[in-house]
């Protein structure tokens, strides 16, 4: 590797021997021809990090033209005080280094946390995410935790920076994407995820700097939609929103989509292996969406049987892990797997909750919705979410003991929106009351003119059924709010003290059948 007096042209290594607890088997030794002052600088650190050398050295060169001094640094273990050890000689001869030995010892502290780190087999990701005046990132970062919870991958750290927006090339500074090739490596990073949808460029030049595989946001979301994808319908779609997401990608060899690339490409006479991957993902494109359209004209034919017969529809939206599947476990006695996770249900699932006036509605549950949903999604999954355009009633359903309660709702009214349904009636059901304390749901839900109620307390579920069965079985009332009475109590009632005497107690119970009563 030849340089200047200004500076050395490092070219492209590859990812030869890079591994678990390993250096390149590398070493820099350049020389110094500045004089006075430290001989090994940033770009030596960063170098060293980035490029996981065994080691740097830096010769320096007096006025005579002879050595001077020696300077060498390695890395350090994550357990240390320091990023790096800088030391220093005047000859070679004086250095008192075995190189061979040392190397060897440190691979193996490296080797010894990386084991310890690793017995339960869950990948390592470090999370970044960017702090806006318009996008508080603390939210966004629960979030990005449970997300990465439920992709089963363990989160090691994350890196933060507050800027007035995102840098156009990295979306983070240049001394922050230093510090992130530094954690990275320290840590033995299997993966790092940006709090955020990244552009092309973007995803590219962040795995260039930092020498590491980087996925945004969206792909975590994608990622966990394969892992939980159950019916043959969910699978194509899925499948569908990832190629979408990676046909504008493909450009060649790129550490950052290593995982992406995987099942495409092939290599065939007169053309090279990025066209025939990208002829090859759009080929795969056109027969999912014509298989999602049989599949969607299918339900069609469902849909038209049950509005044949008269029975109304509603269907269950909100943001995800808002407890929509398990309410409708308890307002229908069914057994819809629900989970403490994000994006649980990703299959549509259907019941049938009965009224005791011998009437009875289909209960449609529905993919989680999450503020941001990428386009990709929403594309994909529209074919799904063609029972809510049937739908009679929609139930939105929020989790009210999050602190960011206003802006998922903000963002299921926009996704709703961006679907052509703004003009749907809707209940909004304010789930997990049981969390907030004494006399808070009751508040909320006065508020915001819902209903409080805790899908794990089936006595709370009563004003919301009568609400419903109202709104269903009587035109007039449908887009009528829900009585102050039934927003304000998880019983329904109210009190009216007129004169500070009790006058009378207004009530309104809906009935419905629980075990059997």
């Amino acid at each position: 590797m030849l340089g200047d007096a200004r500076r050395l042209y490092l070219p492209d290594i590859g990812r030869e021997r890079v591994g678990s607890g390993r250096f390149r088997g590398l070493r820099l030794v350049r020389t110094d021809l500045t004089g006075p002052g430290p001989a090994l600088t940033h770009e030596d650190q960063a170098d060293l990090l980035r490029l996981r050398l065994d080691m740097v050295m830096a010769l320096t060169v007096g006025d005579d033209g002879y050595l001077d001094m020696i300077h060498w640094a390695h890395i350090l273990p994550a357990g240390a005080d320091d990023v790096w050890r800088v030391e220093a000689a005047l000859s070679v001869a004086l250095m008192g280094l075995e190189f061979d030995a040392f190397i060897r010892d440190l691979e193996a502290e490296f080797q010894r946390e990386t084991h310890g780190a690793r017995e339960v087999g869950a990948e390592r990701v470090l999370l970044v995410g960017l702090d806006l005046p318009r996008e508080p990132l603390e939210p966004r970062l629960t979030e990005m935790y449970e997300l990465c919870r439920t992709a089963g991958v363990n989160v090691v750290g994350e890196i933060r920076q507050a800027a007035a927006r995102p840098d156009p090339r990295t979306v983070v500074r240049r001394g922050k994407l230093e510090e992130l090739a530094l954690a990275a490596v320290r840590q033995d990073v299997d993966t790092v995820i940006f709090a955020r949808e990244l552009s092309p460029n973007q995803l590219r030049n962040v795995a260039a700097a930092t020498d590491s595989r980087v996925i945004d946001r969206t792909q975590l979301i994608l990622d966990i939609f394969a892992q939980r994808a159950t019916s043959a319908d969910g699978k194509l779609q899925v499948e569908l929103a990832q190629l979408q997401y990676l046909l504008p990608r493909l450009v060649g060899k790129n550490p950052a989509l290593s995982r992406l690339a995987g099942g495409i490409g092939g290599r065939g006479p007169g053309e090279s292996k990025l066209e025939i991957d990208r002829r090859r993902a759009r080929d795969r494109m056109h027969k999912l969406k014509r298989r999602i359209k049989t599949l969607s004209k299918q339900r069609a034919q469902k849909r038209s049987r049950r509005q044949a017969r008269g029975v109304p529809i509603v269907s269950i939206v909100g943001y995800t892990n808002a407890g929509k599947s398990t309410l409708l476990n308890a307002l229908t006695h069914s057994n819809v797997l629900s989970e403490d996770k994000l994006f649980a249900t990703l299959d549509p699932a259907s019941r049938r909750l009965r009224f005791p006036a011998d009437r009875e509605v289909v209960l449609t549950d529905t993919v989680g919705f999450v503020r941001d949903l990428p386009e990709e999604l929403i594309a994909a999954f529209k074919a799904t979410l063609e029972e809510l355009d049937q739908a009679d009633l929609l139930l939105h359903v929020v989790d009210a003991a999050e602190p960011d309660l206003d802006a998922r709702m903000e963002a299921v009214v926009r996704i709703l929106g961006d679907l052509g349904l703004a003009e749907k009636p809707v209940l909004l059901v304010l789930n997990k009351a049981d969390r907030l304390p004494a006399g808070e749901a009751a508040r909320l839900a006065q508020l915001h003119g819902g209903i409080a109620i805790s899908a794990l307390q089936r006595p709370t579920l009563r004003p919301l059924v009568a609400e419903i069965e109202r709104r269903i079985f009587d035109p007039q009332e449908r887009n009528n709010p829900a009585p102050a009475a039934l927003a304000g109590s998880p019983l329904g009632v109210e009190l009216d003290a007129g004169d500070g005497a009790l006058d009378g107690v207004d009530f309104r119970i809906g009935e419905f059948k629980v075990d059997g009563a």
